[in-house]
């Protein structure tokens, strides 16, 4: 299945919608939507998942940068995560680190 990671910006939202599967052979595109967003700056950074089927350790790399580059004062949000991405975030410890929530207002 084919990846995607569209980032759109609302208001001081960083929006990123991340589609398909996540390996290390597309973490890249997940890294470079996370640097364009840090370009502008956001309050929040909103991660909506629902659709994404599958993350690997490469992805969750990728996760932990987003949380260093974006730095402490910006809230991290996993939107309706499931199933094996769920269980990758939590078995990692790194839902600790965000808050996930199954909706976003």
């Amino acid at each position: 299945m084919a990846f995607s990671a569209n980032l759109e910006m609302v208001d001081s939202e960083a929006r990123i919608t991340l589609d398909g599967e996540l390996d290390a052979a597309v973490a890249e595109q997940f890294r470079q939507a996370i640097e364009q967003a840090a370009q502008q700056k956001p309050q929040k950074l909103v991660l909506f998942m629902n659709t994404l089927s599958f993350m690997a350790s490469a992805g969750l790399r990728v996760l932990v940068f987003a949380k260093q580059r974006m730095g402490s004062e910006v809230a991290v949000y996993v939107i309706g995560a499931t199933g094996p991405v769920l269980n990758t975030l939590q078995m990692s410890g790194f839902h600790q680190a965000v808050y996930i929530q199954e909706n976003y207002p």
